[in-house]
């Protein structure tokens, strides 16, 4: 074999490699344990589900603890589309996170180790935010220290809210994807063009007497493209 095609095959294995490490480093396990009641407001925790799901870097090191609501009202008309994928109301509870140590959100901004409400938004349709997302759904991350009642609030009190949960003038936000089939749920896929890691998840969705799974793909680690 020449010493160029030996070259690029072996550029090629070191980067199926390190697909395969970066697919294996992080892992979802099931959480037996409900959100901190110290520091989540009672109605909060009467409206999140007892136990969640861990996501783990490595051998041990917790990325997030994430609880969903125990159910989620959602619009019983929603047709989705190639942009807004999932049939919330903005502003609408989905659930709780708690970060461990500082972790930054899909903007990279910087979130202190605490707990925090996730609430459901949409990107605006503006030149500032063209080309971070193939989607337009995210979740709002506001301190549940801060954030007390299940109700949405108004949207410039989320905004502001979430944006001093970032220490910033923009929201804390992680986004979501299309959800794909998965095996098994609770799963973790890779994006690797974007070098995202999507936590795959499910809840329930009811929608006056009927009620149904509805799978939420969200990125837990990993940011926008610039």
């Amino acid at each position: 074999m020449s010493i160029r095609y030996r070259t690029a095959a072996l550029t090629v294995f070191s980067l199926l490699c390190a697909g395969t490490v970066l697919a294996a480093d992080y892992r979802v396990e099931p959480l037996d344990e409900g959100p901190p009641a110290d520091e989540v407001s009672e109605e909060i925790m009467a409206a999140v589900a007892p136990t969640g799901v861990k996501v783990i870097r490595g051998t041990k090191r917790t990325v997030c603890d994430i609880w969903l609501c125990k159910e989620w009202a959602v619009k019983p008309d929603f047709t989705a589309t190639s942009e807004v994928l999932y049939p919330f109301t903005p502003g609408q509870l989905i659930g709780l996170v708690r970060f461990k140590r500082k972790t930054p959100d899909f903007r990279d901004q910087e979130l202190l180790r605490g707990v925090y409400t996730l609430r459901y938004g949409q990107q605006p349709v503006d030149g500032n935010h063209e080309g971070t997302s193939p989607t337009r759904d995210f979740l709002m991350v506001i301190s549940a220290e801060v954030d007390r009642a299940v109700e949405p609030a108004d949207a410039d009190t989320l905004e502001a809210n979430s944006s001093h949960a970032a220490g910033s003038n923009h929201p804390a936000i992680f986004c979501l994807q299309t959800a794909e089939g998965a095996d098994e749920l609770p799963a973790l896929r890779e994006h690797e063009d974007r070098e995202w890691t999507i936590l795959q998840v499910v809840g329930q969705a009811v929608a006056g007497d009927a009620r149904r799974e509805l799978q939420l793909d969200l990125v837990v680690v990993g940011q926008a493209a610039e």
